[in-house]
């Protein structure tokens, strides 16, 4: 009923009423006037009684009018409303408490593809659906649902269905939004984001040519880099004769990512009489945010290459790093700058420190200890004292433990965590030897209450690093600590007196952590060998801290003849049952059978208490530390391992041979 037509119709009731009570009034003067003269009186009263009855029956057909109307118009709504739901365009349902279906339009049933839907539960529907996340009281719930080839923005409102909020029903609207979710992944697509490129063997390559091929060997270089990157739609800026910035989208990225970074593998194929491969590190921020937020993570996954070795590509989104590349050999840098600036850091720092306190990784080993050595006598000769954190020797170090603790000068060496913590002070320098993750530290909580902290490691550098170090030293290319720290003595003053104790430890971590200068062992390696030789360090000594007993060569003997070979190549043992040194008997295992003619990969199992390692060595192009890294361990290409809580032994081989599996599909 429109506005005009109910006005309309209300002043005509109105008029009625007037003149109903008008006629009451002559009603009643009629009957007055009977006393005077009654034919007129009683006349005159029975013409309004006839004229009242008359406007009561146009009142009731009045009524009964505005009643029609109104009835058609509420028809008429109930209509539009029950169209409105049924044939509404936005997909509604309509749930008990329990979650069935009570009734949903036409546009819900083409959503799910369902030609009637009562009765129905919603989780046969969306079965990722919560009831329990649904609102309680009146309030609005919402969550995004995802079907095949829509994005949808659900909408859930409670409804009370009787007054004693009892009972009570879901209604749940489906927003469409793919639109709005196309449009956000193509802007996302076209967002800038920022890469480092640096060639990183750049000057040792040169070095290696003759002068006139120079030029032309830069060229091929820059070459590659350009049209590498210029096919995945990628603009590259050159800042340096080694370094690139490039500026790329999302769609770019993913494009690099399809090829897998092969242009890693496309330099290092270039030839033109260079004793060495051209190999090159690119660190990326994957970060929407802003420009200066994905340069912040693209320089993040650039030192991370870098700390790692070089030769690989790793994308950093938020604290998440993926890895390609990684399989080339560290190059050892024959220039010595970089210790010596380090070593000269290192000493202003001791020389401003009350203390040192050196700490190294857990169950601690020979390149671990013998480090830690080589900075007490770095402190001493700077006039500070030093002690070491260790709790407890272990068999690893057992016998190079005895004759420290033997020594007259080492009588308050060690100390344990508790009093470490409770001596640190604002002028304590912490040095970190051999480690560089705080997971892997014998007291991580040390390095957080500890303001001045140095960090010394030769393991390829991993994502959870310590971070905020006033000085850091990490080197893969590096065969051990122990290498390390004997360069940083050289550098630290000009006469270096080392004990006997001291130069037989340096140089027994070298020799472990090379394999007997098998692994790693470089020409600085061979220097600092003989910089311990001359220090006092002599080999029978040092090999008699290696010696085992005769239950422990049973067990590698055993281990090493059940070994499995995989894929020809690849040797897999178990040590069986526990023992005291297991993690030591899987490591020489290991490396034991590297020695076996064809076998270019070795993993061993061992366990200890409810935790499982592995051990992984490596001769060949494998790199084992990206295996380990999949399995949540890391280390070195070549020599690496990994723990892993609430498996069995059967389970670890088959998350073994997955990571074997998805390595060798990344080199594909």
């Amino acid at each position: 009923m429109s506005t005009k037509r109910k006005n309309s119709l209300g002043y005509m009731a109105y008029i009625l009423r007037f003149t109903q009570i008008g006629f009451i009034i002559g009603i009643i003067q009629g009957i007055v006037s009977i006393y005077f003269n009654t034919f007129i009186g009683i006349f005159t009263a029975l013409i309004f009684v006839g004229m009242l009855a008359y406007s009561f029956i146009l009142e009731n057909r009045l009524i009964q009018k505005m009643q029609k109307e109104i009835t058609e118009q509420v028809d008429a709504l109930s209509v539009v409303k029950k169209d409105m739901f049924v044939n509404s365009p936005i997909p509604v349902v309509v749930l008990d408490k329990m979650g069935a279906i009570c009734w949903g339009n036409n546009s819900f049933k083409t959503m799910v593809d369902e030609d009637e839907v009562v009765d129905k539960h919603i989780r046969s529907i969306f079965s990722d659906l919560q009831l329990e996340s649904f609102p309680k009281k009146d309030e609005l719930y919402q969550r995004e649902i995802i079907t095949e080839h829509k994005h949808y923005q659900m909408l859930c409102n409670k409804i009370i269905v009787d007054s004693n909020s009892v009972g009570f029903q879901y209604v749940l609207y489906f927003m469409d939004t793919t639109d709005h979710k196309l449009l956000e992944e193509e802007v996302q697509k076209q967002r800038c984001m920022i890469g480092f490129v640096y060639v990183d063997n750049y000057e040792e390559i040169m070095q290696s040519i003759e002068e006139v091929r120079r030029p032309m060997l830069g060229a091929i270089i820059d070459r590659k880099i350009s049209v590498w990157f210029k096919n995945s739609d990628v603009a590259v800026c050159k800042f340096d004769r080694d370094r690139y910035m490039i500026f790329f989208t999302q769609e770019s990225l993913e494009k690099m990512q399809s090829r897998k970074f092969d242009v890693l593998d496309e330099l290092r194929h270039i030839q033109v009489g260079n004793d060495l491969p051209v190999t090159v590190s690119i660190g990326i921020g994957r970060n929407f945010k802003s420009l200066t937020e994905s340069k912040e993570d693209a320089r993040a996954a650039f030192d991370l290459a870098i700390g790692r070795g070089g030769d690989q590509a790793i994308i950093k989104r938020n604290d998440k790093y993926t890895f390609y590349g990684g399989k080339t050999k560290e190059v050892e840098k024959s220039t010595r700058v970089k210790v010596r600036i380090k070593a000269y850091a290192f000493k202003e720092l001791l020389h401003d420190a009350d203390k040192v306190i050196i700490m190294g990784h857990k169950n601690i080993d020979m390149d671990c200890l013998g480090a830690a050595m080589g900075v007490y006598r770095a402190a001493t000769l700077m006039g500070k004292k030093a002690q070491i954190i260790l709790s407890e020797s272990t068999f690893a170090v057992q016998e190079l433990y005895s004759r420290i603790v033997e020594h007259p000068e080492y009588k308050d060496l060690f100390i344990t965590s508790d009093k470490a913590e409770q001596e640190l002070t604002k002028q304590t320098l912490l040095v970190m030897v051999d480690v560089h993750r705080k997971s892997y530290v014998e007291h991580p909580a040390l390095i957080d209450k500890a303001e001045n902290v140095v960090v010394f490691d030769h393991h390829r550098l991993s994502t959870d690093y310590i971070e905020d170090a006033v000085l850091s030293y990490i080197e893969p290319f590096i065969s051990s600590t122990c290498e390390m720290i004997s360069e940083i003595l050289i550098y630290l003053t000009d006469k270096v007196k080392l004990t006997q104790v001291e130069a037989d430890a340096l140089l027994a971590g070298i020799t472990v952590d090379t394999k007997n200068f098998a692994f790693k062992a470089g020409v600085r390696t061979f220097e600092a060998a003989a910089f311990l030789r001359r220090a006092g360090a002599d080999s029978t000594r040092v090999r008699m801290l290696f010696q085992n007993d005769m239950e422990t060569y049973k067990v590698k003997a055993a281990t090493i003849k059940d070994a499995e070979i995989w894929d020809e190549d690849t040797a897999v043992a178990v040590v069986e049952g526990e023992h005291e040194h297991s993690n030591i008997i899987a490591a020489q295992v290991a490396d034991e059978l590297l020695t076996i003619k064809g076998i270019q990969t070795t993993f061993v199992i061992t366990q200890s208490g409810e935790t499982l390692m592995i051990s992984a060595r490596a001769l060949g192009d494998t790199n084992v530390q990206r295996i380990m890294e999949m399995l949540g361990g890391g280390g070195h290409k070549n020599i690496a391992g990994a723990q892993l809580k609430d498996v069995t032994i059967e389970e670890v081989k088959v998350k073994l041979k997955l990571a074997i599996t998805d390595y060798k599909q990344e080199g594909e």
